[in-house]
């Protein structure tokens, strides 16, 4: 999974990166596990604007993943590692004994042919995926649940993983990639490894272009605007805004604690990320 540079033939390719794609063997997805994709341009269906600079990019479908991994005590052979462009790290897709196929995170290590499983008799080992209580202490896992049957909710994007520090009565303790320390459920499932494609961070997009077909568009600096249309905006010259940075509508972006003083899960957590 390394990254490629290019010859500076133009002004952008001197500054883009590419990930090699040397861990893909399959490039024509799976039909049976595609649904169609559609645009939102950050709007609801009402037509209103609640994301912004959103709108445009590359064709896409979605591709069916399984973060339940809730056929259990079956095994599936990997048949291929594929690109999926709806997220940041490789799917494997699997072909299970009873002839189901089915989708899933690949992580770091995965390789077409292997075999993997779930359930408590899985044994521990990249891909397979069993509950918190049989894992030894400081193993690294993946698509961890936080409620047993919902399906993986913690660590899905590339390079993420989370580590198994301590058991205490019904709770695992799990070091999220934040530094966060969290209590959760030992009977819930995890997979086991690191996702991969862990240079994804490491990738320099080049040019403008390439963040439009990614579906983003320009996001405009509050100062440069006028008045109306921001807070920070107007001023003689190039003016810093005159107040501390905020949102176009007063929210201040620096420092401001959002999450609310009495939410429940909060007495799940042991320690604040960093």
């Amino acid at each position: 999974m390394a990254i490629k540079s290019y010859k500076p033939v133009t002004h952008t390719l001197r500054f883009r990166t590419t990930s090699t794609f040397e861990e893909i063997t399959k490039t024509v997805p799976e039909k049976s596990l595609l649904e169609p994709l559609r645009k939102t341009g950050g709007r609801t269906n009402n037509g209103r604007t609640t994301s912004r600079y959103i709108g445009g990019g590359h064709r896409q479908r979605y591709r069916l993943i399984d973060f339940r991994r809730d056929k259990r005590e079956i095994p599936a052979k990997v048949a291929a590692i594929e690109y999926d462009p709806n997220r940041t790290c490789r799917i494997a897709l699997l072909y299970y004994v009873d002839g189901e196929k089915r989708y899933i995170l690949a992580p770091e290590g995965l390789a077409a042919g292997q075999t993997v499983m779930a359930g408590e008799n899985a044994e521990i080992a990249v891909g397979n995926a069993v509950p918190l209580a049989k894992l030894p202490l400081g193993t690294f896992v993946h698509n961890v649940e936080l409620k047993a049957g919902r399906g993986g909710q913690l660590a899905r994007a590339a390079g993420t993983m989370v580590q198994v520090m301590a058991r205490e009565g019904d709770f695992a303790h799990l070091r999220l990639p934040s530094g966060e320390i969290r209590l959760v459920r030992s009977e819930n499932y995890a997979t086991i490894g690191q996702i991969g494609n862990i240079d994804h961070e490491n990738i320099s997009i080049g040019k403008a272009g390439r963040t439009r077909w990614l579906g983003r568009r320009p996001r405009v600096r509050g100062v440069a605007k006028n008045p109306i249309d921001h807070p920070m905006g107007g001023g003689e010259g190039k003016s810093s805004g005159g107040r501390h940075p905020c949102s176009p509508w007063g929210q201040l972006a620096k420092g401001l604690k959002t999450r609310k003083k009495k939410k429940l899960s909060s007495k799940y957590i042991l320690r604040r990320r960093k």
